[in-house]
């Protein structure tokens, strides 16, 4: 009895097959690729183009982008809106449609978030070599640009045979769908084997489920955990990313509760408890808060939960200073719950967590570190109040003043999204998350042009959320492009624009380290021929006006609360520009240090003076074995 087969080209199998995978977590199932974003060219066009064309909107929503890292950014902001749980596809032409993929890629797998990509490639049979766009390469005839994309790849393939495509498909879900596993997929379709016709089983276009495991903690780790947190006198919990992909807010909430140990937040964890509870300290590290760093550098046991303990969170290894301080992590992937040297619990952040609260009962940190931590949280939020608090509400806001009136307009349901610049510090000090996605920053691989599209994304995952993407003036240059996207498909994204003419998060960290500002600010060339002129008279609000957006521009504290509260009401996309007081400085400083290497040697006395405070700084390391 032969086999039921349905024939179609590897595009459209493809398409097909996108169609029917599913995950599926707690009893709850998900479309796995809910979409696909693509910019069509001679390398997919007659491929992926038709096959999508063919299969129509309700097999496979179509998303036109207008820059193909700016529709990775879009894919990525969709998947860690949703937990991980659900994905997006993006098809480029070959050439530099492909080679734009690189840098979304690398931010999709170093921050652990699912992205199918599918770019064009070279003939398979080599019959036109070279064709338009191709590179090639001397003694490596297979080789193309799409091989860039292997190192920022969790998984990497080359289609070359149409029945290749099924053992590289299936496996490209198992590597979306997995925790431990997941980040860029990429699976190179050479344009020649994308139109190709193939007799295909039909059981590949059978649905398929991808069960989204939440595996249990070995019972072994879990008793030298609970140990190791029964002997600390001042545990401190590490809640990154991993608590949100696992849904274990409640969880947390829960150990903290009935433990009473204290929680720091990296950026990417930021929100696992309400800024208001009392054992929320808030971020962690460089651009941590007082109270956090402080019963840190005391800490005697550190509790990372789904963590990669990034440079900023350990302030470059100089942070946890006690000497007797140990670590125990949670992490669904090993390689990262063996950082530190620490005692591991490699197992789903919600089973860990839940598991160590039935097995600490009756434990709980002492009155009187709880009554420090409480009392140093008291006075960080005097801070944040001086930092959002204007006095005079008819002054040119600073960007701390920015953040205040933006927080006295949004909602627990808005979802705050930034990557780069000055905005990622203030913020992971000050802002008040009060739900478990609201704060939204890309901080993994700090990607300027991140925060429109992935607006978008998000967008796309919950419809009825306002959503704001906050953007300086250079993260704005490097790609505004996707405001086209969000105008042609009528999403109400919230464009909160400031303009402090330069780099200015460089610009500061250029002035610490020697660095004088060089080549940091937006202005004309003087006549020493530096970039020390007058500013620029650029009008990025006419820009973002230009592309389709609504535009409110805010001179004053009160006009920009209006203009705030005018856009989250609004159901168009709309920008709200507002040029800040740079003069005035309402941002605390940094709690802890970062290593960024200064010239061991040099002429000029700013670079002299900033070596010095490095080699003092930089024998704080300690290597934690």
């Amino acid at each position: 009895m032969s086999t039921p087969t349905r024939r179609l080209t590897v595009a459209q199998a493809l398409v097909r097959f996108l169609s029917v995978q599913y995950t599926e977590r707690d009893g709850v199932r998900h479309r796995l690729i809910a979409g696909t974003w693509g910019i069509f060219g001679h390398g997919n066009v007659a491929g992926v183009g038709q096959a999508l064309l063919e299969a129509g909107e309700e097999t496979m929503p179509f998303h036109q982008g207008r820059n193909e890292q700016a529709m990775v950014h879009a894919a990525v902001g969709y998947a860690r809106q949703l937990d991980r749980l659900s994905a997006q596809a993006v098809t480029t032409s070959i050439g530099p449609g492909a080679t734009n993929l690189v840098t979304g890629a690398a931010l999709a797998t170093i921050n652990r978030l699912p992205v199918l990509l599918l770019p064009g490639d070279y003939f398979a049979s080599h019959a036109p070599d070279p064709l338009l766009q191709q590179l090639e390469h001397p003694t490596e005839a297979d080789v193309s640009v799409n091989d860039t994309l292997r190192p920022v790849s969790r998984y990497f393939d080359r289609v070359t045979r149409p029945e290749a495509l099924i053992p590289s498909a299936l496996n490209a879900m198992r590597v979306l769908a997995d925790p431990a596993e997941t980040g860029a997929v990429t699976l190179a379709l050479p344009q020649d084997v994308q139109a190709e016709a193939y007799d295909w089983p039909e059981e590949f276009f059978a649905e398929r489920v991808w069960h989204v495991r939440r595996p249990a903690p070995d019972p072994f780790e879990l008793a030298e955990a609970v140990a190791a947190i029964r002997a600390a006198e001042r545990p401190l919990i590490v809640a990154g990313g991993g608590i949100h992909h696992s849904q274990a807010e409640e969880a947390l909430k829960a150990l903290v509760d009935a433990t009473g140990i204290p929680v720091a937040s990296p950026q990417a964890g930021k929100g696992s408890l309400r800024y208001d509870h009392p054992a929320d300290l808030g971020g962690i590290g460089h651009t941590g808060t007082a109270v956090c760093d402080d019963i840190a550098r005391t800490a005697d046991l550190i509790i990372g939960v789904g963590t990669r303990y990034t440079d900023f969170t350990t302030a470059s290894r100089t942070l946890f200073q006690r000497p007797e301080v140990r670590f125990v992590n949670i992490n669904i992937a090993a390689f990262d719950a063996h950082k530190l040297a620490a005692r591991t619990l490699v197992c789903d952040a919600r089973a860990g967590l839940t598991a160590l609260t039935e097995a600490l009962v009756g434990h709980r940190v002492n009155s009187a570190y709880e009554a420090e931590y409480r009392a140093g949280k008291e006075r960080w939020e005097q801070v944040v109040d001086a930092a959002f608090t204007a006095a005079d509400e008819n002054a040119v806001p600073t960007q701390t003043q920015v953040l205040g009136a933006l927080d006295a307009v949004v909602g627990d349901e808005d979802v705050v999204i930034n990557a780069a610049g000055s905005l990622p510090g203030d913020l992971h000090k000050l802002w008040r998350a009060r739900s478990r996605r609201q704060y939204h920053l890309e901080y993994g691989y700090s990607c300027m042009g991140y925060e429109i599209p992935a607006a978008i994304g998000v967008q796309h995952a919950t419809p009825d959320t306002p959503v704001w993407a906050l953007v300086g003036d250079g993260t704005y240059l490097m790609m505004p492009t996707e405001i086209v996207t969000a105008v042609q498909e009528g999403l109400p994204i919230k464009l909160l624009l400031i303009q402090n003419h330069g780099y200015a998060s460089i610009g500061g960290l250029s002035e610490s380290v020697g660095g004088e500002r060089f080549g940091t600010a937006y202005r004309y060339r003087a006549a020493d021929g530096t970039f020390s002129g007058a500013p620029l008279p650029v009008d990025l609000a006419a820009n973002a006006g230009s592309l389709g957006m609504d535009v409110l521009r805010a001179k004053t504290v009160r006009e920009l609360r209006e203009a705030l509260a005018a856009a989250r009401a609004s159901d168009r996309p709309t920008c709200v520009y507002v040029e800040t007081d740079t003069a005035a400085a309402t941002a605390p400083p940094a709690e802890a240090w970062w290593d960024v290497p200064v010239a061991e040697t040099a002429s000029r006395e700013a670079a002299v003076r900033a070596r010095e405070e490095y080699d003092r700084e930089v024998t704080a390391r300690r290597p934690h074995l």
